[in-house]
């Protein structure tokens, strides 16, 4: 598995279909494993995508609607199976408190697990690591619902040209880094700025500010297209976005990449998404499908 890629281990929305699962999506980030919105059947899907319990380290749920959440105490039970030596930090809107506590206990088994639960009250980092922090987002349905953002620290590409003029070379270029100077020569000399990836999720929710402040920027943003714009009275009603609506938010965030998911079932052509969002947004375009996988390229 490449250190920075989305796994899709699902795309549909309320109701699954023949191809594609309820909702999940595990972002491996750098030796982190990040697992979104885990519905039903997700533990299943893991197996099929090569995705370990043991890799999971962290879960953010947006909602408590059972297609983004009813795989979780299936997900718990496997991390305890395998005796997974991380702590879990669980992030979850905090008015679902009660149902988180139910699908972490929702059958008995030999629980040594470490779950440690994080619940969202309001916009603003909800973890920081030394390499980047994870933020939440309020977005607009039917229920308290939060977007995630994922933002790495700013730091320095390395230029290989200008390290061969000042000789350095091998195990001094990590020492340069981390020391910031060596032998006379400073960072500066052999570098240049480079900004921080980001990742953004977007899953149930109409166009509010918070979507906009999630995708600002990202290099890849997953965002919920439940339906298509002939349809978008149903997604005003029932709180969702159409590809369209997806795009355009695209392309005023300056995203790099657009991964449409969350598909009602309704539709059987999924390349109605694609040229939907290509008419109004010109990066790329990925239609997500079940077990697919999508770099996250520097």
């Amino acid at each position: 598995m490449s250190p920075r890629e989305l796994v899709v281990l699902g795309t549909s929305s309320q109701v699954p279909t023949r191809s594609r699962n309820h909702n999940g999506y595990f972002l491996s980030w750098d030796g982190e494993g990040i697992l979104f919105d885990p519905g039903d059947g997700t533990q299943r899907q893991m197996v099929h995508a090569g995705v370990a319990a043991s890799d999971i380290s962290r879960i953010c749920i947006t909602h408590f609607h059972g297609d983004h959440c009813l795989g979780l105490p299936g997900v718990i039970q496997r991390i305890s199976l395998d005796r997974s030596p991380r702590d879990v930090q669980v992030y979850f809107p905090a008015s679902g408190r009660e149902y988180f506590d139910r699908l972490r206990s929702a059958a008995p088994f030999h629980d040594c697990a470490t779950i440690t639960p994080r619940p969202v009250a309001g916009d603003g980092v909800v973890a920081q690591t030394a390499t980047f922090r994870i933020e939440a987002h309020r977005l607009d349905h039917g229920i308290e619902a939060y977007g995630y953002r994922l933002v790495e620290r700013d730091g320095r590409r390395m230029l290989p040209q200008r390290l061969r003029e000042r000789g350095i070379a091998g195990p001094d270029v990590s020492v340069l880094q981390r020391e910031g100077e060596l032998r006379g020569v400073r960072l500066e000399e052999v570098s240049e700025p480079r900004r921080g990836q980001r990742f953004a999720f977007v899953m149930d929710t109409r166009l509010c500010d918070g979507v906009g402040r999630l995708a600002e920027g990202a290099d890849v943003l997953v965002i919920e297209s439940t339906y298509l714009a002939e349809d978008e009275g149903l997604a005003v009603e029932h709180g969702h976005l159409t590809a369209g609506q997806a795009a355009r938010v695209a392309a005023e965030a300056g995203v790099r990449t657009l991964v449409l998911t969350h598909f009602s079932q309704r539709y059987d052509d999924p390349s109605r998404f694609r040229r939907e969002a290509e008419a109004v947004y010109d990066g790329e375009v990925v239609v997500a499908e079940d077990l697919s996988r999508v770099r996250i390229r520097g």
